[in-house]
């Protein structure tokens, strides 16, 4: 059995910068598990190739959800990363850190301290080398390189100049002073190539002291006297073990990391009885507290051809699109499609947003999964802080099978209030002079749905996950818990828990910057640079 200081279980986000950062100290030994590959394929590097690790089962989990009772009964697709890079190797590349009033509330009513806004702004900065930005909000010089698009679709700008006739703001720079208003989003990219968590952190970095193992599914942690000492693991068809001497930390992301604890005996004691698995400390936190932002879209057909499309016209833009990416790594092969950006308020009267839009110049449907074969455009509205809670279960005592993944959406009445006022204000902007010059037919809700019981039957059909789950390993200082605020799981020494799974309840934004945030603190954490 190899000996580390440190395993590192998951590959993702937050795994390649714990990585990177703890194998910084050459007195250490760091051990990185990952259940993907290491070898990054060019529908990874290439921004559009979002279109094929949408469905490559190679490089995504590939998840589904229990059947929603409020969803018309619908198991929803859940897609998340597996391959090293995590869910930032698949994900649409939107740097948002969310508003910096959440993290407050992580660090107040939500017993959090040490997280509020002014102790996590350094570790953002830290982290972000920002092309355009250089002040006191923006990171330059850090390892994930952020950048304007490179060659914007002309109707995402239309997109932006429709949202200021609905009297909306603009921005140019979601992460500045204030959030609301619509404008580009910038991107994990660098030099026109997607910038994962890995490309940032851990693909340029060769270190004796560091060892990454792929292909390999961590099964369980074990426990000796109350403290993790070792990780197992499938490769290959073969079981085997690392240990580690000063810590296990566990980074698969908000569904992986509290199946392993529960399938290590960690987590809701009756649950774990119920499945044949010996109890090691009974919390019922595990796997609790799941919340997502959920999404509705408005599809709509566009008279002109400006955007993607699978049509002849499109097609036609590939042979172009080709050469620019090749030559210059410019074109449309470049976009991530989720080009503009609103953040809105439901009710005027609140003092932060609490809508979130993602605009794409082309159709979608179901994921990208379903084709329309036709030019269009898509307003993707979510709920930035439903009130909505799920959870994570097991299915079966089996370590390769999914887990139970049961997201509860709707459950509470207000989260389907402010989709309705969200899918009402996306009308009115795809209505203002701008877009309207380009709108064709509406295929989503469609013009025939209006009353407010269409528009709730409408989001029940048809809402789906905008891929931000977090919450099931929740940090505070309340005994139910399931890490402290240094992320250190009750109960068990000698293991910790490092990425989304910990926020004790959703930033208002997209989640991947939060979480190399989290790690980047996190190893300050564990090396003793701030104070546990």
């Amino acid at each position: 059995m190899e000996r580390f200081d440190y395993v590192i279980v998951g590959g993702g986000s937050a795994g390649c910068v714990l990585a990177s950062r703890l194998s910084e100290d050459p007195s250490v030994r760091v051990c990185l598990v990952e259940a993907g590959p290491a070898k990054q394929h060019w529908s990874i590097d290439m921004p559009a190739g979002i279109i094929k690790t949408m469905t490559d089962r190679k490089h995504n989990w590939m998840f589904e959800t229990e059947p929603q009772a409020r969803l018309d009964n619908r198991r929803l697709y859940w897609p998340r990363g597996k391959v090293m890079g995590g869910s930032s190797a698949i994900n649409a590349m939107v740097y948002i850190r969310g508003n910096r009033a959440d993290y407050d509330r992580w660090a107040g009513a939500e017993g959090c301290p040490g997280w509020g806004w002014d102790e996590v702004l350094p570790y953002f900065r830290r982290a972000e080398n920002n092309e355009r930005f250089q002040d006191d909000l923006h990171g330059v010089g850090g390892p994930l390189n952020v950048a304007d698009l490179r060659s914007p679709n002309p109707l995402t700008g239309i997109f932006v100049q429709a949202a200021a006739e609905t009297q909306l703001p603009v921005l140019d720079d979601f992460n500045g002073p204030r959030q609301e208003g619509a404008g580009l989003y910038q991107v994990t990219q660098k030099d026109g190539n997607r910038m994962s968590a890995f490309r940032a952190y851990l693909a340029d970095v060769v270190r004796p002291n560091l060892k990454i193992v792929d292909m390999a599914q961590a099964t369980r942690v074990e426990i000796d006297h109350g403290r993790a000492s070792c990780v197992a693991y499938r490769r290959g068809g073969r079981e085997e073990t690392v240990a580690a001497e000063r810590e296990i930390i566990l980074c698969g992301g908000a569904v992986n990391s509290p199946q392993l604890l529960m399938l290590s005996g960690i987590g809701p004691g009756a649950e774990l009885q119920r499945h044949g698995i010996a109890v090691v400390a009974d919390r019922a936190g595990v796997g609790a507290n799941l919340q997502d932002h959920l999404d509705v879209s408005l599809v709509q057909k566009t008279v002109t051809k400006l955007g993607f499309a699978f049509t002849p016209a499109g097609f036609a833009m590939i042979p172009k699109a080709i050469r620019d990416y090749r030559r210059n790594r410019t074109g449309l092969l470049t976009s991530n499609y989720a080009e503009g950006g609103l953040f809105a308020k439901s009710d005027p009267a609140l003092d932060l947003p609490d809508l979130q839009y993602h605009f794409l110049p082309v159709l979608v449907n179901d994921h990208g999964r379903k084709r329309i074969y036709a030019h269009g455009m898509t307003m993707h509205c979510c709920d930035l802080r439903p009130k909505s809670r799920g959870r994570i279960g097991l299915k079966s005592p089996d370590p390769l099978a999914a887990p139970l993944i049961d997201p509860n959406y709707l459950d509470h009445a207000d989260d389907m209030a402010k989709l309705k006022r969200g899918l009402a204000l996306a009308r009115r902007i795809f209505s203002a002079p701008a877009l309207n010059a380009h709108a064709g037919e509406e295929l989503f809700p469609g013009a025939a749905v209006q009353s407010d019981a269409e528009v709730e039957r409408f989001i029940r059909s048809k809402a789906e996950t905008i891929y931000h789950p977090v919450g099931t390993c929740r940090m505070g200082s309340d005994a139910d818990a399931v890490v402290d605020p240094q992320l250190r799981v009750r109960g068990v020494d000698g293991l910790r828990v490092v990425d989304a799974s910990v926020m004790p309840s959703l930033i208002g934004g997209n989640t991947n910057a939060p979480t190399i945030m989290i790690a980047e603190r996190a190893a300050d954490l564990i090396r003793g640079r701030i104070a546990a």
